[in-house]
């Protein structure tokens, strides 16, 4: 009997290791079309005929197809995983992934690289919320934070990869490997197990599963859910706009020399899984959620200020403070851990699919800020404006959040 209890005990360690891996796999490829396409928009767009001018007027329209391609994606992945499984959004976010990614390959308009950029997006959007849920639920709680830690700060080195890729293949053919990827990826998931939490919901027939409008039915429970989002704005300013923009920053700046996407994403991205490696540990170590949060924000805030306000700024200089902002932006690790411990296992999916791409969608309001604000004050003053709105939303955001370290997830909202 011993040997064979230890075969059972070696099986479920073995499948949960292999759930950590699939998971991180699977947000590994989410980061590396993101980054992709930043580093990939200014070739494809020389490609389609577009003037240097436009490549900035049409890049930044393509994001926003994308944006909101994640918005409208994780409302639809976050109910479908609240009520028919976690496991069933990482098999159709990764295939609808894979067949949109290589369809960029294919486009010959900026209509249809929108439409492709907008499915990409949406194919995208589930896969770090039902990840993050999965591992959440079925790890112990004092495990729980270093499973989801391992899944970001692993897959954070997506851009890396796609870094390499961009450099070494036509525009075109990385769009295709991406794609490819992803279908490779979709093989391993055939081994995952549901979570033990969703399957038992079956016992409570009344309540509600997947439900988007309890997210707002409640004052407390959306109270807490916009803090969430609310603590994780000033992450995509970085990502989305001094890492995707990296030229147009440098120009503002006066840059003694052109600054490089790929460059930028290569040394935020090193900054990043490390930052994830270190918040989550830390976060586990120091038994806290909110003060982890708390020392990396204002971190990012004391780098993001010497970024756009370093006039002549030296190209190395630069990538040297963007990876000290990919540090600073690492509590995106804690940040998910965080908004799944925040919500009962019928909704878990739902807020956390939805707070990760609402915060990723922020990246359009930022857009949309900052053009606002340029005629009148200027580019650069129009990005230090909206940075500092972000940070300001973020610390109030997370002052009125609670702790959640110790919280038992096996619980549902009503």
């Amino acid at each position: 009997m011993i040997p064979r209890r230890k075969s059972r005990s070696m099986t479920a360690a073995q499948r949960t290791s292999l759930t950590i891996l699939v998971a991180a796999l699977g947000y590994f490829v989410d980061i590396f079309d993101l980054q992709l396409f930043a580093l990939l928009r200014v070739s494809s767009l020389k490609s389609l005929g577009l003037s240097p001018e436009d490549i900035t007027r049409i890049g930044a329209q393509l994001v926003n197809w994308q944006m909101a391609g994640f918005l409208i994606g994780g409302v639809v992945w976050g109910i479908i995983g609240d009520k028919k499984g976690r496991v069933l959004v990482l098999f159709g976010t990764i295939l609808l992934y894979s067949l949109s990614n290589i369809a960029n390959a294919f486009v010959t308009t900026i209509p249809a690289y929108a439409a492709a950029r907008f499915f990409t997006g949406m194919g995208l959007a589930g896969e770090v919320g039902a990840g993050v849920t999965l591992l959440s639920e079925l790890l112990p709680k004092e495990k729980r934070g270093y499973a989801t830690t391992i899944m970001i700060g692993c897959g954070v080195l997506g851009p890396v990869v796609a870094s390499i890729a961009a450099e070494a293949m036509d525009w075109r053919i990385a769009y295709i490997a991406g794609g490819v990827l992803g279908l490779l990826l979709l093989g391993l998931r055939i081994a995952v197990n549901e979570s033990g939490m969703f399957s038992n919901l079956h016992k409570h027939q009344k309540v509600a599963r997947g439900s988007f409008l309890m997210l707002f039915n409640k004052p407390k429970r959306l109270a807490r859910y916009l803090c969430c989002i609310g603590c994780a704005l000033p992450i995509w300013f970085l990502a989305g706009v001094l890492v995707t923009f990296t030229p147009e920053v440098g120009v503002a700046l006066g840059a003694i020399e052109p600054l490089k996407t790929s460059s930028a994403v290569i040394t935020y991205s090193v900054g990043l899984a490390l930052g994830c490696f270190i918040s989550g540990l830390l976060s586990q170590l120091m038994q806290s959620r909110k003060k982890i949060m708390g020392l990396f924000i204002l971190a990012l805030a004391i780098i993001d200020g010497f970024i756009l306000t370093s006039h002549g700024i030296a190209a190395n200089t630069y990538y040297g403070l963007i990876c000290l902002g990919g540090f600073g932006i690492g509590y995106w690790a804690v940040f998910l851990t965080a908004t799944a411990e925040q919500f009962g296992t019928n909704l878990r999916a739902t807020a956390t699919t939805t707070a990760a791409n609402f915060v990723r969608g922020s990246l359009l309001l930022d857009m949309l800020l900052i053009g606002a604000l340029k005629p009148t004050y200027g580019f650069l003053n129009g990005l230090i404006i909206t940075a500092a709105i972000g940070f300001v939303i973020a610390a109030i955001a997370l002052w009125k959040l609670p702790e959640t370290f110790d919280r038992d997830l096996d619980f549902i909202e009503r």
